[in-house]
């Protein structure tokens, strides 16, 4: 198939294909004798597969080391040790997005918990105090471990 009627198959542009094509994702991609590029039916899924991929969180490099030559020739200890990986590296993004977050809603809290009659730079201070921070040098702020 052409590689307008992939797009309109895939919902990707034909340059996200031709993209993709140039780092090696789509493979066994012909051309034709006016230079038009033909796909294979199987063009299709391995889109399909790649646009997941990268929503889950995996990089074109990472992508590109999964596929096989062959869509239909999948190895599956390869596969199995990759998909556990990437799941391991979003726990881990998890656990430090949870702690992010817990420190901006302690720092949101001491913010809000203002005196009434203190200034906001007095304010400044108490919160950077509070948070073991110094008017001086900035620190990193300690995590505490969930």
């Amino acid at each position: 198939m052409k590689i307008g009627e992939l797009a309109k198959r895939t919902g990707l542009p034909a340059s996200t294909i031709r993209f993709y094509e140039s780092k090696g994702l789509l493979n066994g991609v012909a051309r034709q004798a006016n230079g038009y590029r033909a796909y294979p039916p199987e063009a299709v899924a391995l889109l399909s597969i790649i646009t997941n991929a990268q929503q889950t969180g995996f990089s074109l490099d990472e992508i590109k080391q999964a596929l096989p030559q062959d869509i239909t020739d999948w190895q599956h200890g390869p596969l199995i040790e990759l998909l556990t990986k990437k799941v391991e590296d979003i726990e881990a993004m998890e656990r430090r997005l949870a702690h992010n977050k817990g420190l901006l809603i302690t720092l949101i809290n001491l913010i809000q918990g203002k005196p009434q009659d203190m200034d906001c730079r007095d304010n400044a201070r108490r919160v950077m105090a509070q948070m073991g921070l110094s008017t001086g040098a900035p620190k990193t702020v300690k995590a505490r471990k969930a």
